[in-house]
């Protein structure tokens, strides 16, 4: 989520007080002493709020608050009144105003109230971002969550896989969402109009496979957990896809099929087949920095399934998701966001014998390695992104033997 702030004022000391109020707050502050030089930084994909004095030589903050609902009216502004001005401001609000505060605000009212809004104007923009990729047909993007790397490298074989033919396996931990990234896996190829068809593999039959195949004709055939597929089954699907159907299979493991391979527990044949486009599902504990992105979704999808008011995801909270292993990944995280939603969350221990200190630790060092993922193993631009001095970064890395170098592409 961005942090900045447009902070418009014209009296030099009080801007200077402010700036230095939110920058203390780890919020990025672009101060301007008039209209006319914040006019030139708000714009429709502006990240971030606005505050800005009532009264001001020229162009006051009336005019600013017009001009920021004529470019984008979900754009927050946040209004300063002197003594005297609250039924101005209250005015203000009437015409579109985020909020405002009475001059001198102390620091924490000023902050809960950008805090606020910035959590606003990053909803508005994560809502624009997804409306905008369901424009642009890429299911990979709409359905497969996540920033981190690990996360664009999923998204990225999925669509590759999809324009290619051929049968695949979709391999990842318990409650990652195989059966989603299948699905993806469709509607990202040119089958998109045909049927997807779903099949649990333990307990499927031959004439059950047969009848599927032909449901999905032209189409997609799903097979989940097909490691559990009886031998018998295992051996009529290579029969039903050296016959080559016009159905496409896709197949899900949550284990790796070499080892039944060579224990005589699966098919040989088929296994071959299926490896040949192999997807992977990164866990939520190889890739934590994507847990507060997947959780914050979860909790808005719940708050709207339930239609409960959706609350506040806290630096803390997310810190303290972050350091959980999650064992059942994606799935108990939308979980975990249902009880939250619901005000019932009961967040379990990290991990037994850890304390304090050993999951913050954990949670630095995979905010350190996404750092480095992102700034393809280049130190000193990891250190910039966490806001690090260069020989802190270094000293961390040190700490939990993390070579930056070994991060480059």
């Amino acid at each position: 989520m961005s942090r900045r702030v447009l902070l418009v004022d014209d009296d030099a000391a009080v801007r200077e007080a402010l700036a230095q109020t939110l920058e203390l707050a780890e919020i990025d502050c672009q101060p301007a002493a008039s209209f006319i030089v914040a006019a030139d930084h708000i714009a429709a994909e502006f990240a971030g709020v606005i505050v800005s004095d009532i009264r001001m030589p020229g162009r006051d903050g009336f005019h600013l608050l017009s001009h920021v609902q004529g470019v984008d009216p979900d754009l927050p502004v946040i209004l300063l009144t002197g003594e005297g001005d609250i039924p101005m401001a209250v005015k203000a609000m009437g015409e579109g105003a985020f909020d405002f505060l009475e001059k001198p605000c102390a620091p924490t009212d000023l902050l809960a109230v950008v805090e606020r809004a910035l959590k606003t104007r990053a909803l508005v923009l994560e809502n624009r971002a997804l409306r905008q990729l369901v424009e642009t047909g890429d299911p990979a993007a709409r359905m497969v969550f996540g920033a981190s790397t690990l996360a664009e490298g999923l998204r990225a074989r999925v669509r590759e896989v999809a324009q290619i033919s051929g049968e695949v396996l979709v391999n990842g931990p318990q409650g990652s969402g195989i059966s989603k990234i299948a699905e993806v896996i469709h509607l990202s190829s040119t089958r998109s109009k045909r049927p997807f068809v779903k099949r649990a593999g333990p307990g499927l039959t031959p004439d059950a496979l047969s009848a599927a195949v032909a449901e999905a004709e032209s189409g997609s055939l799903f097979i989940d957990e097909i490691a559990q597929m009886p031998p018998q089954s295992q051996m009529a699907l290579a029969e039903e896809l050296d016959a080559a159907p016009s159905a496409r299979l896709i197949a899900g493991t949550t284990r790796a099929l070499e080892p039944l391979v060579e224990q005589g527990g699966f098919n040989a044949d088929l296994y071959f087949r299926l490896t040949v486009l192999p997807v992977r599902i990164p866990a939520l504990a190889e890739r934590r920095e994507d847990i507060p992105v997947l959780f914050r979704r979860y909790v808005a999808q719940a708050a709207e399934q339930s239609g409960q008011r959706q609350p506040d995801v806290t630096p803390e909270l997310e810190a303290q998701l972050m350091a959980r292993d999650w064992p059942g990944n994606a799935r108990a995280l939308m979980s975990e966001a249902m009880r939250f939603v619901m005000g019932v969350s009961d967040p379990a221990p990290v991990a037994e014998g850890l304390g304090l200190q050993e999951h913050l630790a954990q949670v630095e060092q995979s905010l350190i390695e996404a750092a480095l993922r992102a700034a393809s193993g280049r130190a000193t631009q990891a250190a910039e992104r966490l806001k690090m001095p260069r020989k802190t970064f270094y000293d961390r890395c040190a700490r939990y033997g993390i070579r930056p170098e070994s991060f480059r592409d």
